[in-house]
C-alpha cells in the first residue's frame, strides 16, 4: 500500500514537471493573465457572467494549446463553439449561433481529426505544419465568397442583429476554420481578424446590455492569444523544416 502511494505520487510529480516544462514562461503568464482578466470581467459585469466565463476560460485554454500545435486545443474548441452559440442565441445573434454550431464547431472537430492524423513526429503532441499552394488559396477564397453570400441571405432571413458585422464574421470564421483544418499557420491571422469583428459586434451588444462587456473582454484576450499563435506557428514551421532537413 505504501509503495503504491509512493509510486503514484512519484508518477504524478513527473507528469506535473512535464506539464510545467511543456509551456514557456511567457505562455504561462499569457494563460494565467487571460484567466484572471476573463474571470474578473465576468465577476464585474452581468447576468450571463457564469456561462460567458466558462466559455471564455475554455476558449483561452484552447487557443494556447492551438498555439502549441496540440490537437487537444481543437477538442476544446468544439466545446467552446457550443457554449458560444448559446450565448449568441441569447442576444439574437443568430449569425454567430449558426456559424459556430454549423461551421466552426464541426470544422474544429474535423481539424482535431486532421491534427491527430498528421503529427510532426510519432507520439508527439504537435501537428505537422502544412503549406498550401496558390491554386488552393484561390479555391479557398472562392469557396469563402460563396459561403459568405449564402450565409448573408440565411442571416437576413432570421432577422439577425447587426447583419453586416455578422456576415463579415462568417467570412473570417470560415477562412480561419479552413486554414486550421489545413494546418496552415495563417489560421491564427484569420482568427485574429475574426476577433476584431467580434469585438465590434459584442461592443454593440454591450451598449444595450452591460453584461456583454465580459464577452468583449474575452475576444480582446483571444485576439492577443491568436497573434501569439501566429508567432508560435511561424517559429514551429521553421523548427520543423530544420529538423526534417538531413
Amino acid at each position: 500500500m505504501y509503495l503504491r502511494c509512493f509510486f503514484g505520487k512519484f508518477t504524478e510529480d513527473i507528469m506535473l514537471r512535464k506539464l510545467n516544462n511543456y509551456f514557456t514562461t511567457f505562455e504561462k503568464i499569457l494563460w494565467i493573465g487571460s484567466l484572471v482578466l476573463i474571470t474578473g470581467s465576468a465577476v464585474m459585469f452581468g447576468k450571463d457572467g457564469i456561462l460567458s466565463v466558462i466559455a471564455s476560460l475554455i476558449g483561452a485554454t484552447s487557443l494556447l494549446l492551438n498555439a502549441k500545435g496540440n490537437p487537444i486545443g481543437q477538442a476544446l474548441g468544439v466545446i467552446f463553439s457550443i457554449l458560444y452559440a448559446i450565448i449568441s442565441f441569447s442576444f439574437a445573434y443568430y449569425g454567430e449561433m449558426i456559424t459556430y454550431l454549423g461551421l466552426t464547431g464541426p470544422m474544429a472537430l474535423a481539424a482535431f481529426i486532421s491534427w491527430i492524423r498528421n503529427p510532426f513526429a510519432k507520439g508527439k503532441a504537435e501537428v505537422k505544419v502544412n503549406h498550401i499552394h496558390r491554386g488552393e488559396v484561390l479555391f479557398m477564397f472562392i469557396l469563402t465568397a460563396v459561403v459568405t453570400v449564402v450565409f448573408y441571405f440565411v442571416l437576413d432571413f432570421f432577422n439577425t442583429a447587426n447583419l453586416i458585422p455578422s456576415t463579415v464574421s462568417v467570412t473570417t470564421s470560415f477562412l480561419a476554420v479552413y486554414l486550421t483544418f489545413r494546418r496552415n499557420r495563417f489560421f491564427a491571422v484569420a482568427y485574429a481578424a475574426n476577433d476584431i469583428v467580434l469585438i465590434i459586434l459584442w461592443s454593440l451588444a454591450a451598449l444595450t446590455d452591460i453584461s456583454y462587456i465580459s464577452v468583449v473582454v474575452c475576444f480582446v484576450i483571444f485576439f492577443v492569444n491568436d497573434i501569439y499563435g501566429f508567432v508560435s506557428w511561424s517559429a514551429m514551421r521553421k523548427r520543423q523544416a530544420a529538423e526534417i532537413q538531413p
